[in-house]
């Protein structure tokens, strides 16, 4: 039920950033830049039946595009190597995650020289490599510890505020960005042992982009 719920909330977050953005009055010399961004992540899993964790610290960093062809809305696309995982809260154990992001978002902004923003939109990732950062267990079984990541493709939705500074034909911009997969990282069938295991990611990015037109 609960991942029914989430798969939902996801379709409708795409649905009505694509109706406002079209909805919304056309700009006569719509902008498009490209550029690049890279920040901090902290990173966990959020897990049924739980497991106590904490923030597992890592880096994210790739490739923007952003067109803004409406009077408050545009489009951004990235492209971005991110790490995730988790690390549990008594130390004994870590996992990083290694994952390719394309998030695609509404960018809804408000000014012109200096800008307030909000992107929002669903988010797919395939991952690409894992590592054991910490393993202090003595011949733990548990599931979290013991088997390899099920499902590499991983999609969910993404989103947050912040600002951006034009001059000339460039930008500089600074946002905080939350992300959480409707995906599950192990398998849920009902011989498995977790329920749900999902991706949640916080970021601090920055970013710097150039205006093509």
């Amino acid at each position: 039920m609960y991942a029914k719920y989430l798969k939902s909330l996801f379709v409708i977050i795409f649905l009505l950033s694509a109706i406002y953005s079209n909805g919304q009055k056309r700009l006569d010399f719509p902008e498009t830049y490209v550029g690049i961004q890279g920040g901090a992540t902290g990173s966990m899993l959020n897990f049924s039946p739980s497991v106590d964790l904490t923030y597992l610290l890592g880096y994210s960093g790739g490739l923007s595009y952003r067109y803004i062809g409406h009077k408050v809305a545009g489009l951004q696309a990235e492209l971005n190597y991110s790490q995730r995982g988790w690390a549990e809260s008594d130390g004994l154990y870590a996992r990083q995650l290694n994952y390719l992001e394309l998030p695609f978002m509404t960018h809804f902004y408000f000014g012109r020289n200096f800008r307030f923003h909000l992107n929002i939109g669903p988010q797919f990732s395939y991952l690409l490599s894992e590592n054991v950062l910490i393993d202090n267990t003595v011949n733990s079984e548990a599931e979290q510890h013991t088997k390899p990541v099920y499902n590499k493709f991983d999609y969910g939705f993404c989103g947050g505020p912040g600002f951006s500074f034009r001059f000339n034909k460039q930008v500089i911009m600074l946002d905080i960005r939350a992300s959480y997969s409707v995906s599950d990282v192990f398998s849920n069938a009902k011989r498995d042992y977790f329920d749900f295991s999902n991706n949640m990611n916080v970021k601090l990015n920055l970013g710097w982009q150039f205006k093509l037109k």
